[in-house]
């Protein structure tokens, strides 16, 4: 209880200091021939960094759900679990009706349905495209009927959101026959990731949990190695509950690659690994990140050092130089490239080349680190031979 006090205090604590990044706009919609209220958040450093691109969020139900997503985001950014991202909530309040009250016998979308998912489909993502700095990477989320209609994007033939997350989903009768309709096994060829987030929870209707439980299940099976399927069940009182806990563990699963490697992640896809393969797999997850989410983020030493052990140990440590490569070549600003293709000239006794590059490597670091005294160990080891 304290844990989750804390949590929301700080969520609190972020929206109040970045609420000068809100903006509010009213946008024209040719589709639906009416104004719609927007409201935009633009994470910390977005002016000051104007080279920099950011992954888009759009959230249905902004009065519900805006603010506790923007919070979270914060959050999961602070500590380095997310990028940063752009947020635009659409207002619903007089329109959710009409926006996404669908037909729950036949799973049909009403015309003024189908009008608002093509506002946001043509109108919306373009705007925050053409306006800011937006990433490849687009998420949709929304609770209830909004979950809903949030489902329907799965069907667009080219798939050009990346994550759709459907809270406290009110789904159709023949929900699982819709989604059949979708062809999920088109994401499998697209080179790109892909997150699908449903969740029940025990505060639903017998009626609702046995619908979703009977949808989660069918898609159970579907093995996509792009297309991620996060089925979730939250324990709770209250459905208002279940929304507070399912924006982070939603954020958690869809963000888990951008995060650094985790002992479940090591133990899972790395520990087995050839050396090179654990090299390969270090700068592919860079790179992933990279382009999903326009981050030119640097190279987190932790998860150096959680591959570092493989190659050091694994065939007598002649892959050293290759990790050592493949540092200075993605992150060369890094000291950590220098020191492993010294440690593998000073392995092979070659201790000339071994010095020179303790040296580069020691130049690139701040002298107030920490660890830049024992770097220049090295240094001196090798300069007193």
């Amino acid at each position: 209880m304290i844990k989750k006090s804390f949590s929301l205090i700080f969520i609190l604590f972020c929206l109040n200091a970045f609420s000068q990044e809100i903006i509010e706009k009213n946008l024209g919609s040719d589709i639906l021939r009416a104004f719609r209220e927007l409201k935009i958040y633009l994470p910390e450093g977005y002016v000051i960094n104007n080279t920099k691109n950011y992954p888009l969020a759009i959230v249905f139900d902004s009065e519900q759900l805006f603010d506790a997503y923007v919070g979270n985001s914060v959050l999961f950014a602070a500590k380095d679990k997310a990028p940063k991202q752009i947020v635009v909530g659409i207002s619903m309040k007089e329109t959710k009706k009409n926006d996404t009250y669908f037909d729950l016998d036949t799973g049909k979308l009403t015309q003024s349905n189908s009008n608002f998912y093509e506002f946001v489909r043509d109108e919306v993502i373009f705007y925050m495209e053409s306006t800011f700095r937006t990433s490849p990477f687009i998420s949709l989320i929304g609770e209830g009927t909004s979950a809903n209609l949030i489902s329907h994007f799965l069907k667009e033939e080219k798939p050009f959101i990346n994550s759709y997350v459907c809270i406290n989903p009110t789904f159709s009768n023949f929900v699982n026959q819709e989604f059949d309709s979708y062809n999920l096994k088109k994401f499998s060829k697209e080179d790109n990731t892909f997150y699908l987030y449903i969740n029940n929870s025990t505060s639903f209707s017998t009626q609702k949990q046995t619908k979703i439980e009977e949808l989660q299940n069918s898609l159970k099976p579907l093995d996509f190695k792009n297309f991620n399927i996060i089925n979730d069940n939250i324990v709770t009182t209250s459905s208002t509950s279940a929304i507070g806990e399912a924006i982070p563990r939603s954020l958690n699963q869809i963000f888990q690659i951008y995060s650094s490697i985790s002992k479940e992640e090591f133990d899972k896809n790395i520990k087995d690994l050839s050396p090179l393969d654990a090299i390969e797999y270090l700068e592919n997850k860079y790179l992933e990140i990279e382009f999903l989410f326009g981050s030119n983020l640097e190279i987190r030493d932790r998860d150096i050092y959680a591959i570092e052990k493989i190659v050091i140990e694994k065939e007598n440590g002649d892959k050293l130089f290759e990790l050592g490569k493949m540092i200075l070549k993605r992150f060369p600003s890094s000291q950590l490239g220098d020191y492993y293709i010294g440690r593998y000239y000073e392995s092979k006794k070659d201790f000339k080349k071994a010095l020179r590059h303790y040296k580069i490597g020691y130049g690139k670091m701040d002298p107030s680190d920490p660890n830049s005294d024992k770097f220049y160990e090295n240094v001196l080891r090798l300069g007193s031979q």
